[in-house]
């Protein structure tokens, strides 16, 4: 591992976070004073090998217990004050149970199995598994680590905060499956409806009771619906089932001066404008080369919406340095300067990253201009 770069030390030594730029910059109202920074999440394992090796402090992990969960929220914030983020985005809060599958986790970072989505085999697969399935309750007590955040903000950092997966996510990934779902669209049509529906009032639940809370800034929903070709299910179908969810939390947000963010993975062509004129999301995250460059994306959108992201997480994972840092000064020369774009993966800072390379897409980020 190469040394820690000269860049990285000092922003770690003097982060001066503003989120009142970043929302700025994010809708059009200004132009960029520096690179922003923008991430859906960092897997743990990045965020404790930094905390370790470039704080060189103590990472605390995530428990049960309540007084370690507020210490490991404590490292979590640091990680995106000192590494350049105005905003740190909090999940959690409720519960869906699922039936995971699971398998033995590659990446050298990783002490766990790796979970994934059972597409077959989801605990709802009748209208008698629904009503014994386990509803989550949403509580106001469960929701305590939004306020434990909220409190415990350096000055000019924002929140966004995310519960669980999105309203087409859930039914597709955890309750049904992506293949019993395909199927019972035709099936079953009216316990697909009603999967939706509850699905969706106890998502909205959540955000109306965090919505009022002091340092939030907005919603940053994570919700796949494509994949490299097209839409997972019909445009039609995510209209009918999946938009309407959104559009209620863009309505919830905008009543309340906050932005609403969407992070979705695949090919959105299809529902983009339903997205921007209809849901009017705020800002798009989730890129992939493969599909379309963020360039290309940013010339299309950009005077629209904002855009986040975009180093393609291949790169990371795969790439040498010299290939790494030269694409992201690609995206950056083309996307920075004019505004409404935030620098960062095109996914998630995943634990099988290069480390080298993520060292190197922040030092990029931070001597860029």
């Amino acid at each position: 591992m190469s040394a820690i770069p000269e860049s990285i030390k000092k922003q770690i030594a003097n982060p001066q976070p503003n989120i009142q730029h970043f929302l700025e910059v994010i809708t059009g109202k200004k132009t960029p004073q520096r690179v922003l920074l923008a991430e859906l999440f960092a897997d743990p394992e990045i965020m404790k090998w930094i905390t370790e090796h470039v704080f060189e402090k103590t990472w605390v992990d995530s428990s049960p217990d309540r007084v370690q969960m507020e210490k490991h929220l404590l490292c979590q914030i640091e990680y995106w004050h000192r590494m350049g983020y105005d905003y740190i985005r909090v999940i959690g809060g409720v519960e869906f149970p699922e039936n995971t599958l699971f398998s033995k986790n590659t990446s050298e970072l990783s002490q766990n199995d790796r979970g994934w989505i059972n597409s077959t085999g989801g605990p709802i697969q009748s209208w008698e598994d629904y009503e014994k399935y386990p509803w989550p309750t949403v509580k106001d007590e469960d929701l305590w680590m939004y306020e434990f955040v909220d409190r415990n903000l350096p000055e000019g950092m924002g929140m966004m905060v995310c519960p669980t997966g999105g309203f087409l996510e859930m039914p597709s990934d955890v309750l049904i499956g992506y293949e019993s779902l395909s199927m019972m669209v035709y099936d079953d049509p009216e316990l697909v409806k009603t999967v939706f529906d509850r699905t969706r009032e106890i998502l909205v639940d959540i955000y109306r009771r965090v919505v009022g809370l002091k340092n939030l800034v907005g919603f940053f929903q994570g919700d796949d619906m494509g994949f490299r070709s097209g839409t997972l299910f019909s445009p039609d179908f995510i209209r009918t089932h999946a938009l309407p969810g959104h559009k209620m939390l863009t309505d919830l947000a905008h009543a309340n001066n906050k932005v609403y963010f969407l992070h979705s993975c695949g090919n959105l062509n299809a529902i983009m404008d339903d997205l921007i004129d209809d849901v009017k999301i705020d800002a798009k995250h989730s890129y992939e080369d493969a599909i379309c460059p963020v360039e290309q994306f940013y010339d299309r959108y950009s005077s629209r919406i904002g855009l986040l992201g975009g180093l393609d997480v291949d790169l990371l994972a795969r790439a040498d340095e010299a290939t790494l840092r030269r694409r992201a000064r690609e995206i950056l020369n083309h996307c920075m300067p004019k505004g409404r774009y935030a620098f960062g993966t095109g996914n998630t800072l995943v634990n099988y990253s290069k480390l080298e390379n993520v060292l190197a897409m922040f030092d990029e980020a931070y001597r860029w201009g």
